[in-house]
């Protein structure tokens, strides 16, 4: 892997980024990964319409990662109150994972939260049975508030709740 450069998604990001967020979530590419949930979820992750969305509102960005001309990863970063950040949809392309770009790819969302929102603390969300992630998660010093919050599907799947964690910034 080359050096990795890190910017914000425009509008014009939309056609690639949909496509790895899929790879690396849902469907048998994910499982070349360990951070998916192809075994869980089985619907889109997200769609090009949500995603147009994100990258317009001024209150969250999305950072991009590329390895010379390849998008190889993203993450969310979106203001959450007054001195606090949320962390979404971190997504390391499924063959890179293991590589360190998903650390590299958090330590710019902090950053980012930090720089763009003023951000003190980064809040995020993980399903509880990715138990797993959450342990990553930990070891780069998140911890669980004690929180929980219902998985956004209708009808409900309460055994899909998230566990929210936190961290100073």
């Amino acid at each position: 892997m080359s050096p990795i450069a890190f910017r914000a998604a425009t509008p014009a990001d939309v056609a690639a980024l949909h496509p790895l967020v899929e790879r690396a979530y849902r469907g048998e590419t994910a499982k070349a990964g360990w951070t998916h949930e192809a075994d869980l979820l089985f619907d889109e992750r997200t769609s090009a319409e949500e995603l147009a969305g994100l990258i317009a509102d001024p209150e969250r960005v999305i950072l991009l990662a590329h390895d010379a001309d390849d998008l190889v990863g993203c993450v969310q970063v979106a203001r959450a109150g007054e001195d606090r950040a949320y962390l979404g949809m971190l997504t390391v392309e499924p063959t890179l994972q293991a590589s360190g770009l998903g650390r590299r790819l958090l330590a710019a969302a902090e950053a980012e939260a930090v720089a763009r929102f003023g951000a003190r603390r980064m809040e995020m969300t993980v399903i509880h049975r990715r138990a797993e992630l959450i342990a990553w998660y930990s070891r780069r010093g998140y911890a669980p508030t004690g929180e929980t919050r219902p998985f956004p599907v209708d009808p409900p799947r309460p055994e899909l709740a998230f566990v929210v964690l936190e961290k100073g910034l």
